[in-house]
């Protein structure tokens, strides 16, 4: 190791033994799906290397950034707007949530009939496990679906806190709470951090976070290529980096990576043979590690070439206005954002379909594989709207609920190779 990092997670607080054993576990794992892929795109290997470090070098950057006086702010959902916490001179990071391993210590205080990432994250925070959890100093939760928001209540009572209260609809009334819940949040991180919001630290951090979005949106349309110059488990850590890394060096290797693969798609050169059948993800977001789903499809003789969900699709989708110039105009311009992502918490939430329908047709997939984590309550309910929507315009969907475990990875793979079979005739 380049620098003491058990000494580091020990002045953390982590429960060293169990912090070992993770690691230790997902080490093998990750060499396995990600390094044996075949032609892969010599610039993944900086996301290589962040994984290398994900609980040791970024951790210290983290911990740096606080000595000097920064906040760290802990995220699990995209309603969290990162602007606000970047022009404060915060990190916002995702927080560890993908992994069954520190479900059991969940569930000695929590239902087992609750949603994986929810007992994930839980346990990884009453086991001390996670770093990033430890050198937070606060989680912005959100009320995105009743299990968060209650198991919010727990958290709170070993963590600070604070929570968003996202509408469950797209009124103008629902504007309004969102716009009031903004000036809230603005106001929580100026008491954490200790900064004032400007003109000019709002605008400066939303141009940097529209380059991170832009820089993730050319990755991921340069997959709609045939054939796919970076497969679609590439695509997807690089995405759920994006909620880890530091902000600037992440779009410049984001960047990187898509000049690569503009070179592959001008050559013709991909990491599957053309004419390999293209499916895209739709549903729960995925988590690091959490990359069962895009192995499975990519070791059964298809390509990943899309995903509508938060970690894909639904992030980088838009940009911030950058025009506004007052602070007024500017905060109207993030609550514009925001409420326009399409997340299952809505209700009608037709807008979602449109995005299906959209990554579905410039994708070039030819099927939809709609993976919802079990008792994820949102996503499960609107699994038959999407079922109807593929059903009337003869797209080839399968559904599957699933979790963090290696149980199902048999049944998974029988039901993605019938679809991969059904779009291959």
């Amino acid at each position: 190791m380049a620098e003491d990092w058990p000494q580091m997670w020990k002045e953390l607080g982590l429960e060293l033994e169990n912090h070992d054993k993770l690691m230790a576990a997902l080490g093998p794992l990750y060499l396995e799906w990600f390094a044996g892929q075949p032609n892969r795109p010599e610039a993944m290997r900086y996301f290589d290397f962040v994984i290398s470090e994900v609980h040791g070098l970024r951790i210290k950057e983290l911990l740096d950034h606080k000595g000097k006086g920064g906040a760290v702010v802990g995220t699990f959902c995209l309603f969290v707007p990162e602007e606000v916490v970047v022009a404060l001179d915060g990190v916002a990071v995702g927080l560890c949530a993908g992994t069954d391993f520190s479900v059991p210590i969940a569930e000695a205080e929590l239902p087992r009939n609750l949603c994986p990432l929810i007992k994930s994250f839980y346990g990884f925070k009453r086991g001390k496990i996670c770093p990033y959890f430890e050198s937070a100093d606060v989680v912005v939760g959100e009320t995105t679906c009743d299990g968060k928001k209650k198991v919010y209540e727990h958290l709170g009572k070993i963590h600070p806190v604070y929570v968003m209260e996202v509408p469950n609809k797209k009124g103008p009334a629902d504007r309004e709470l969102w716009r009031a819940e903004l000036n809230n949040f603005v106001a929580a991180m100026e008491e954490i951090t200790g900064n004032k919001l400007s003109e000019d630290n709002l605008a400066a951090a939303v141009k940097k976070v529209n380059a991170k979005r832009r820089a993730l949106r050319r990755v991921h349309e340069l997959r709609w290529n045939d054939p796919a110059p970076i497969s679609g488990k590439d695509a997807l850590l690089i995405m759920q980096i994006s909620f880890y890394d530091d902000l600037e060096r992440f779009t410049r290797k984001a960047d990187e990576v898509a000049d690569e693969l503009e070179k592959r798609v001008a050559a013709g050169e991909g990491v599957f043979p053309a004419g390999t059948p293209r499916l895209m993800v739709s549903g729960t977001p995925m988590a690091i590690p959490n990359w069962k789903v895009h192995h499975v499809v990519e070791t059964s003789a298809a390509a990943v070439v899309a995903e509508e969900m938060c970690t894909g699709f639904r992030y980088y989708k838009n940009t911030v206005n950058e025009d506004a110039k007052t602070l007024d105009e500017m905060k109207e311009a993030l609550v514009d954002h925001y409420m326009d992502i399409n997340c299952a918490c809505f209700t009608p939430n037709e807008p979602r379909l449109d995005d299906i329908e959209y990554l579905y047709k410039n994708s070039g997939a030819q099927g939809i594989i709609h993976a919802t984590l079990s008792f994820c309550t949102p996503y499960l309910l609107e699994q038959g709207s999407v079922k109807r929507f593929a059903a009337e315009r003869d797209i080839p969907l399968v559904a599957v609920e699933t979790d963090y475990s290696e149980g199902d990875v048999g049944q998974l793979k029988t039901r993605v190779e019938a679809l991969i079979e059904q779009v291959s005739t």
